[in-house]
């Protein structure tokens, strides 16, 4: 069950961080190779056979305008408001993540401008496991709209009525009934029934990651995906708080991390207590916990803080406000007893889709930024260029790029027209 370990035992703490290879090992890469290529080389024809073999799904796999109004209408009103709710706060902060338009004169002559431009068609991959995830879907579709995206494609295995009125919400443009790898592979070379998409985005299990991993040399993808994970860094709280979100997140798959870090003896003894207590009859967030979850006793609070950096988790909660002040590496950063994880996978307006496996080390999570191209127009007059000259012409000639610094010269010796 849920362990105690001391930071100073290295062992412990490398097998628990290490883990499991998200990939799934060679034999995992060979078999979704396989699917793949199969789809890429046979188009629909792979695709529909793998959603049989898969999923049980037949044709037709697009889910019309009409049908998803029709299940949408049997979602609770409840959950329907919290749909709505939710896009709204998503909205809201991807409306501010999207990079800005500026004009910039460098030297007198010489104009710099920053143009944003959508990305033309993204594929969003919503995944159907034990549970419909209408929030996966809002949080990949609603930044695309936002960021101006004209063709929003959504595949998901099993997307329940929820997932369904969730697509309304969002504004999605198509809607395919099928997962897993050769969804991916549909979404990256297109077949004659799901177009090819520019950019390839949302979370999924190790089939999907490992697809995506295979295709980004072809189709843009947000980042590879291993398993979810949480860092919690406290020295005081309530242990039975600590323990639901570590729980909490142990939900969502077995290969789920969930650590706690502190410098508290006595706390890491309380919360291991409660985990034991709340994830009793919890069959997934018990074996979770089990292979992948402990409290790791530090002898100070900025050892815990520098280990949960070194770890730089796709999640990371601390207790109060001073462990914000040193440097945060994490995906995403809850502060305060009251910031559960939970708020920021539904409610906040922040993005759920994170990096996992250390990757928020060099990057955040997804936001609407993703999902628009930035581009410099540069504008140069004579006289500009004439400003520019003795910056470039002595590099290119340091370069050795003669023909380059002809390239100025000759304009500069031309009489002007």
């Amino acid at each position: 069950m849920f362990r105690i370990i001391n930071a100073a035992n290295r062992t412990a703490l490398e097998r628990l961080m290490g883990g499991d290879d998200a990939r799934g090992g060679r034999a995992l890469d060979r078999r979704v190779r396989a699917i793949v290529d199969s789809v890429r080389k046979d188009g629909d024809r792979a695709l529909l056979h793998f959603a049989r073999r898969f999923d049980d799904v037949r044709p037709p796999i697009e889910v019309g305008l009409d049908e998803m109004r029709e299940q949408a209408a049997r979602v609770p009103a409840d959950v329907r408001r919290a749909i709505q709710r939710a896009a709204r706060h998503i909205a809201r902060v991807a409306f501010r993540q999207i990079p800005k338009h500026w004009d910039l004169e460098v030297v007198p002559g010489v104009v710099v401008e920053q143009r944003v431009e959508p990305i033309a068609r993204v594929g969003c991959y919503v995944p159907g496991g034990r549970f419909p995830l209408p929030s996966s879907l809002l949080m990949t579709a609603v930044p695309a709209r936002v960021a101006g995206v004209r063709e929003i494609i959504v595949v998901c295995p099993r997307p329940e009525p929820a997932v369904m009125a969730a697509a309304l919400e969002a504004g999605v443009t198509r809607l395919f009934r099928v997962g897993g790898a050769h969804a991916i592979a549909a979404l990256a070379y297109g077949t004659r029934t799901i177009p090819r998409v520019d950019k390839i985005v949302g979370p999924g299990n190790r089939y999907v990651a490992t697809a995506k991993s295979l295709v980004s040399r072809d189709c843009a993808i947000d980042f590879f995906a291993g398993p979810t994970e949480v860092v919690i860094v406290a020295g005081t709280g309530r242990a039975d708080w600590i323990a639901a979100d570590l729980v909490a997140q142990a939900e969502h798959d077995p290969d789920a991390r969930s650590l706690f870090i502190t410098w508290s003896r006595a706390l890491a003894e309380r919360v291991a207590a409660a985990v034991k207590t709340q994830a009793r009859g919890r069959a997934i967030a018990s074996r979770s916990l089990a292979a992948h979850g402990a409290a790791i006793v530090t002898r100070n609070a900025a050892d815990a803080s520098a280990l949960a950096n070194r770890i730089a988790p796709e999640h990371l909660v601390v207790g109060d406000e001073t462990l914000t002040r040193g440097p945060l590496t994490a995906g995403a950063v809850f502060v305060g007893p009251y910031a559960a994880q939970a708020a920021g996978d539904y409610a906040t307006g922040s993005n759920h889709v994170l990096p996992t496996s250390g990757a928020a080390r060099f990057r955040g999570g997804l936001s609407a930024a993703d999902f628009v191209r930035v581009m410099s127009v540069q504008r140069v007059t004579r006289d500009g260029l004439a400003r520019l000259a003795p910056i470039i012409v002595p590099l290119a000639r340091a370069e050795g790029l003669d023909a380059h610094a002809a390239s100025i010269e000759e304009r500069l010796e031309a009489r002007p027209r």
